[in-house]
């Protein structure tokens, strides 16, 4: 969207000086722009783009940029709503377990959305960027899946997650138990 800032001075320039469109919402119309003195006036057309992160100026130049006129300024852009986050890591109790940690997210955003969207958003972004190194989406963490071969793979861990004693752990291992399958296929006789 293309608006149009147009003033007479002397006096102070808000962005409620600017002639929006339907399409475009001002959220702070008290911010100040500039001061005019004297009997000056001031003209500006304003480009509006949608956005996120961060944007220099020299990454935003177009290919036409240079048959464009004189007076054209070109800014850094920060499309980012989040104007502060603090966090702080806190001890946690749920029933009888004191060995929890709660997270506590302190957000503020300038108003076009609210903190726990900016918090939405931002999780997506960050499964869609590690998305290049795995499925991360709808994985349960506690339930053990079955293998495509219908093998648990509970069978497959190694024994030493067993944390069995070094003694037991070698007694295993110079029998050549390795994985805790091996284990289950053995009787007690043939373990004593």
């Amino acid at each position: 969207a293309t608006l149009s800032l147009s003033k007479q001075g002397p006096g102070t320039v808000t962005a409620a000086d600017i002639k929006t469109d339907h399409n475009v919402e001002i959220l702070n119309n008290d911010h100040v722009i500039c001061h005019l003195t004297k009997d000056t006036a001031i003209n500006m057309r304003l480009k509006i783009e949608r956005g996120f992160g961060y944007q220099p100026a020299a990454a935003r130049r177009r290919p036409d940029e240079e048959t464009r006129t004189i007076g054209r300024l070109v800014l850094d852009a920060s499309f980012s709503p989040v104007r502060r986050v603090a966090y702080a890591v806190e001890s946690a109790r749920v029933e009888q377990r004191t060995d929890l940690d709660k997270l506590v997210l302190d957000i503020e955003t300038n108003g076009t959305i609210d903190a726990e969207e900016a918090v939405r958003t931002a999780a997506d972004i960050l499964s869609d960027q590690l998305s290049v190194f795995g499925d991360f989406t709808h994985r349960d963490r506690g339930a053990a899946k079955p293998a495509s071969n219908g093998v648990d793979p509970v069978l497959l861990r190694p024994i030493d997650d067993l944390e069995l004693t070094v003694r037991s752990a070698n007694c295993l291992k110079a029998e050549s138990i390795y994985y805790i399958g091996d284990l289950i296929q053995k009787t007690e006789v043939e373990l004593l």
